[in-house]
Parts: C-alpha cells; structure tokens; sequence
C-alpha cells in the first residue's frame, strides 16, 4: 500500500517587502538609538517601484495572499492594500490592475466593508473573487441576498462566454466555492459569464468599465485552470509584463536591507529551521559582520537540535551566533499553564526577554530581523487592517511586547514557505534545510496539550524522534508538509509485561500542503504507522497507547494548540 502525497510544486517567487511596524501589524516599535537612551520614530523604507503591479483590496479573506502568490508565479509584483484605499492612493501606486478578495461578511451586513465607488472610475481593469464580485454586484445596483443552499467545495462550472477571463478554457471545469450568498440581480451594464449549478451568476463582466467578477476561487488550487483565469485578467486584460524574477528580488531585497540598516547592527533569532536560517545568509550577505544570531535554548526543541544547529550554522556559513541557555526561566514561566494562547504569550514575551537583555550588552544595535511567514501573520490577525477573524496568535506576532525597542525587520511576512524555500536555493542554504520540515516557534509547548514540564517535554521530544526517524526512513520526509508526534493530556490503561499500566496517549499527525493555508491527512502505510507505534511504546517511557489524526485543515488546525 502507498500513501496518497501530494507533490509540493516548486513556485516562483516575486518581490520582497519590508515594512515598518504599524499598529496592522505587531504594535508600535520605536526605533532605538541606544538600549537605555532616546527614541526615535521608526524608519522609512524605500519602496521598490515596479512597471506591472497589481494591487489586492483586502477585504479579510484567509485566501487574500494566495492571490498575490498565484500572480507573483506569474513574474508580476503584486501588493496586498486595505480595502478602503482612497483613488488618490491607487493613482499614486500606479498600478496595472485591481483584485477585490475574498471576506468574510456579507454586503448586506451593517458596516460591510466596502471600496470607494470611485475606484471605478479610474479606467484600471477590476476583478472582484467572492465577496469582492459581490460588492461589485452591490454597488452597481446588482441584489444580493443568502442562497437557499450554502456552496463549499468542488462545483462543476460552465462557461457562458469564452472571452476575457475565460480565453483559451475549455466550456467547463472544476471551480472551488466558498459561499453562501449569491446574486439574484444582475448589476447594471454586465454580462453573465459563467454559472453553476448552484449559482446561476458565477462570473459576470462590464467590459466598458473593465470590471469584472468571480464567485469561485481562481486562487486555490481545487479550481481547474485558475491560474490561467487570474492570469488572463493580469496579462491580456490589464496588460502586465513579466518583469520579476529571482535574481532581482534577492539583489533589491540585499540592497534595501544595506539602505535600512546603514551603520547599525542587527540582532536575529536563529531556530535553524528554514525561515530563520534564510533569513540570516540574506541578512549575512547584505551586512556582514553586523548580524548577530542568537539562538535561544527554551529547553522546548526537539532531540539534540541546538548542537545540529551550531554544527550547521558554523560549519556552512561565517555568521555571528551566540546560544543562550533559556531553559529554566521558560519552563518556570509555564508551569501549570494549559491555556494555549497563555503559552505562546508567555513563550514570545520571554523570548523577547531574552533578546533584550542580549541587546544591551551589544551596542548600536537597531533592528531585530524575524523569519515570520504570512501564514502566522494571516491565521493571528488581517496583516493590513481587513476585517479577517483571528484564529490563533502566533510568537513572532502575538506575543512581541509593545514597549520592544528595537525596529523590526520581516524580510518574508509576506511570503510562504516554499517561496523562502527557492530564495535559500539561490542562496546556496544547504538541502538538509531548505527540507526541513515547518516547525512552530513556540516548539513542543504547543504539542504538549495540558501544562508543560521537564517529564512531559522528554517524552514527547523521544517520541517525536521515533516519528521523523520512521518517516525519513520510509523515504517521505520531504514528500509531506509536517509529520511529527503530540502527547495528549489523558492517560490509559494497558497491559505491558502482564502488569496493568496506567499511562500517556501519543498522537501522530502526518499532513500534506503546498502552502500551510490549508492541508490533508496522509494515509501512511498500515505497516509503517505500525512501526512507528511499536517503537514509540516500546522505546519511550511513560507510553503505552498511539493514535493517528485523521483530520484535515479546515476544519482543524496543523498543529494542536
């Protein structure tokens, strides 16, 4: 029996963004001139200017990045921006396109968010995808109201008229819908383009005002052809070139981080995983010497990572790194904690902690620099000011303190793994990194359900090496997304030695994604789980039963807590 995998695409990458902290973001952070000294506002960061831009109105759709990523494989630069962005503002960006996302509320609702009207009058071609198409609907005198019967899922769509969005497809294909309202009025000057079973207007378009809708997701990747859909509305419609590549991005993202950073001195936290370490060879090659890596020993990582660090770190690259013993003030902090965000409140605030009494006995030290992801920024709250529901609050976003003093940098806030992946590529970061598997900041506190402790973190860190030992065996270590192992907070009874035993549960989760946005549950080989379970109990003390999570996200998430 083989295990159904899905194989992770390689994608191209677009630009970088740096951006000041901003109350969207993590709360204000001042920039700092010396430790215990004055402080000065945070900088200001050039913008790198592009000729084919397409800028994303963000109405707080958990989706709203994989727009930008679909197009950015294209080689066009694209910008997320709130929702509510004046036309003076789209003018000055000068952008070639404009793509209302996806949201969560309906345009009926009391304070909807909705554009400005007048962004329809600025001759820039408009695509709306769900709630945006419905907004357009809305405010072009279209009805709008709840559908009998709610649309999530695969949907079979026909093609009313195979020009503009559809060029070049074929007369039906699968669609990916996410809704529950629908329209029951054409807005005024549109055509129908395309319909569903469920929904009799799926696509519509005004092709004198170049504006345009979808009620599907073009942007995911259950929709047939979507990429070619959003790029027939980048290329043919707005009329974009492909201008971006690789070796640009990386050459201004160096340069900016040279023009940011000046004279000044630059602190990172260095977990060894893919970000930070990417994070650190892109800083290390901007600046230099004036990067100092620190990597915390929380006493919460996994089986001898803090020596594989320092022996792939020294060994591959001439980087400053500094480790820090952190592992008694953490687990003292969290003793008798079980609520999950009271851990990765706890575990970012001491994190920073941390950092900040390394910081003062380093001087002109300005900057911290984080390998935050757009996933961690998108599932603990809209990044740009959308209305997007929180769904958990992570430690590079959630837990950092408002007084930090340091400017932060987030080379990748707006990227996903894999596109961080193929910049360590080009970087030459070696694969035994570039292909390791996600893993979260807070470490095993939050794969240890109930209250964290020395007992319970030995346990989970043998059995977790029993999982990734079994899996790198079986070959499919770089096949999935995360496979890793979680203690549960109940105990049962068992038999071992014809003794009764009263002890842990350990769960197993093995998933595959191409962006950590959404994910499924691997069906591993019976042979191999049984492997994996007999080592575990037999190998680790404190087990005597294993489960496996069958569960795909949505609904659930990837990790536990």
């Amino acid at each position: 029996m083989s295990p159904r995998i899905k194989k992770i695409k390689k994608q191209k990458i677009g630009k970088m963004k740096f951006k000041p902290a901003s109350k969207h973001r993590i709360g204000k952070l001042p920039k700092l001139r010396k430790m215990a000294g004055r402080i000065t506002p945070s900088i200001k960061i050039k913008k790198i200017k592009s000729k084919d831009l397409i800028i994303i109105l963000d109405f707080g759709s958990q989706y709203t990045q994989l727009i930008a990523r679909r197009i950015r494989e294209s080689k066009v630069f694209t910008k997320i921006v709130p929702y509510n962005i004046t036309a003076q503002e789209i003018e000055e960006i000068k952008p070639k396109g404009i793509i209302l996302s996806g949201g969560p509320r309906s345009v009926y609702d009391k304070n909807a968010p909705m554009p400005r009207k007048e962004i329809f009058d600025l001759d820039i071609p408009v695509l709306g995808i769900c709630y945006g198409m419905q907004v357009i609907t809305h405010m072009f005198d279209g009805k709008v109201k709840t559908s009998e019967e709610r649309e999530f899922g695969r949907a079979e769509l026909f093609i009313d008229n195979s020009r503009d969005l559809f060029a070049n497809l074929p007369a039906n294909l699968t669609c990916w819908m996410s809704h529950s309202d629908e329209i029951t009025k054409m807005p005024k000057g549109f055509v129908q383009l395309a319909h569903t079973l469920n929904a009799p207007v799926a696509a519509i378009g005004n092709r004198v005002k170049k504006v345009f809708g979808v009620q599907f997701h073009p942007e995911v990747v259950h929709t047939q052809r979507g990429s070619q859909i959003l790029s027939n509305f980048v290329f043919q419609m707005c009329g974009c070139l492909t201008r971006w590549t690789m070796e640009r991005f990386i050459e201004q993202s160096i340069k900016q981080i040279k023009e940011t950073v000046g004279n000044k001195r630059v602190l990172l936290g260095l977990s060894g995983g893919v970000d930070s370490t990417v994070a650190a060879v892109l800083l290390n090659q901007a600046i230099g010497k004036r990067l100092y890596c620190i990597l915390v020993d929380n006493g919460l990582l996994r089986k001898n990572e803090v020596n594989s660090i320092e022996r792939t770190i020294k060994g591959n690259f001439d980087i400053n790194l500094n480790v820090i013993d952190a592992e008694k003030s953490f687990l003292s902090k969290l003793k008798g904690v079980t609520d999950p965000e009271q851990k990765r409140k706890i575990i970012g605030e001491d994190f920073i902690r941390v950092f900040t009494e390394k910081a003062k006995k380093i001087k002109n030290i300005d900057f911290l620099a984080q390998g935050t992801l757009y996933p961690d920024v998108i599932e603990s709250h809209s990044p740009l000011g959308g209305p997007s529901a929180m769904i958990k609050s992570h430690h590079n976003v959630g837990g950092l303190p408002k007084n930090l003093k340091l400017q932060l940098i987030e080379p990748f806030r707006e990227l996903f793994k894999d596109e961080v992946r193929a910049i360590g590529k080009r970087l030459e970061v070696p694969e035994s990194v570039l292909k390791r598997q996600p893993f979260p900041g807070p470490g095993l506190a939050v794969r240890i359900l109930g209250e964290v402790t020395k007992e319970r973190i030995d346990i989970l860190r043998e059995a977790d090496e029993r999982v990734v030992e079994e899996i790198k065996k079986a070959g499919l270590y770089t096949q999935v997304w995360q496979s890793f192992a979680v203690l549960l907070p109940v105990k049962t009874v068992g038999v071992m030695g014809d003794q009764r035993t009263y002890e842990n549960v350990i769960a197993i989760r093995c998933v595959t994604s191409d962006d950590g946005m959404t994910a499924d549950w691997v069906q591993l080989p019976y042979d191999l789980l049984a492997r994996i379970s007999n080592r575990i109990i037999n190998e680790v003390q404190g087990v005597n039963r294993v489960v496996y999570d069958v569960s795909s996200k949505p609904p659930a998430t990837i990790e536990w807590e």
